[in-house]
């Protein structure tokens, strides 16, 4: 029997949520600007190849972030490229750049497959790793860990309390009205889309360099980028509740570990797979919770206001409709 160590477990959720949360919120940062960006699976697994060869090549952990992130802005930049100035669909952009970028990453790391690379070391805070509970679950980790912690909190500020948020949420609502204030809409939406590609990379090099370390097929980190994408609809594009998707997504791949060790006699393969409809199944609640009747219905309950106005939340106007210059 697999002891429960609640301190252990919400630790192990933090550190595994890590990837995860960066491409939800690079992801968000991308649609909040009005551009669908399908390609997030792939630039993941080409993101994580292109670290983990760099920093096996160099010896330097910052190159292979860099690098990571370098293959997310140029993925996340053709996809806006494409769009905005050729009128191609976004949609069929990403997902064939999904695809190739998948294969891409696959072929040109066969040389890297199995070999054991540099990896992000654990690097505890003084004094506040010695918080008993609190101690261990978030400051007993390494230092992309941290990163995404702060990162979270920096996504809400920069959005929601910022003049530059502003304009990034008002060129996905309405970027007509961002042109009449003399901003060119489609440069800001190409900005933002590389900048949360760049977080899209920067989570495939968490995975290779720090989450599961090392290269090879499978790589671990396939469907992540469809997680993500879910998890910027289930969190109604904010950066947040996106986030606390991440976590709600890890803890249940942490607890399909436990499961394992208390049920034997169940395959391994339910627990593995348990946590993708269950969060299908979330997002289907956050549907309902957006139709009239279900609003209407809980007005008159206060508790139930509540709940469903968490789990409310509406696509930027714009979202896949880039601005044409008449």
């Amino acid at each position: 029997m697999v002891e429960l160590n609640l301190s252990i477990l919400l630790a192990g959720v933090v550190a595994g949520a890590t990837p995860v949360v960066l491409a939800a919120l690079g992801e968000t940062i991308t649609e909040k600007a009005g551009i669908i960006n399908l390609s997030l699976d792939g630039t993941i697994l080409l993101g994580a190849m292109a670290a983990f060869a760099l920093s096996y090549e160099t010896g330097s952990l910052l190159a292979g972030f860099m690098g990571g992130a370098a293959v997310g802005a140029v993925v996340a930049g053709i996809v806006a490229v494409f769009s905005i100035y050729l009128g191609q669909n976004q949609v069929a952009v990403g997902f064939v750049l999904t695809l190739m970028t998948r294969d891409l990453a696959y072929f040109l790391g066969n040389a890297y497959a199995r070999l054991q690379g540099p990896q992000v070391p654990p690097q505890p805070i003084p004094l506040l790793s010695k918080i008993p509970f609190l101690g261990e679950v978030f400051f007993s980790h390494n230092i992309p860990v941290y990163f995404s912690l702060l990162f979270i909190a920096f996504c809400w500020w920069y959005i929601y309390r910022t003049p530059l948020g502003l304009q990034l949420r008002a060129v996905g609502e309405h970027p007509r009205a961002v042109y009449a204030r003399g901003i060119d809409p489609r440069k800001l939406q190409v900005l933002y889309a590389v900048c949360g590609g760049c977080f899209v990379g920067l989570a495939g090099a968490v995975f290779s360099l720090s989450a599961k370390p090392g290269w090879g097929r499978p790589q671990g980190a396939e469907g992540t980028g469809w997680i993500a994408l879910a998890l910027v609809i289930f969190g109604g594009w904010h950066p947040v509740k996106a986030a606390l998707g991440a976590y709600l997504f890890a803890f249940l791949q942490v607890m399909g570990i436990y499961f394992q060790g208390w049920f034997p006699s169940v395959p391994a393969q339910v627990f593995q797979v348990a946590p993708f409809p269950l969060m299908i199944f979330t997002l289907v609640l956050m549907h309902l919770a957006q139709k009239e009747s279900v609003l209407s219905w809980a007005e008159e309950k206060a508790w139930m206001k509540s709940i469903v106005h968490m789990f409310s939340g509406a696509a930027p106007a714009a979202l896949g409709k880039p601005y044409r210059s008449e």
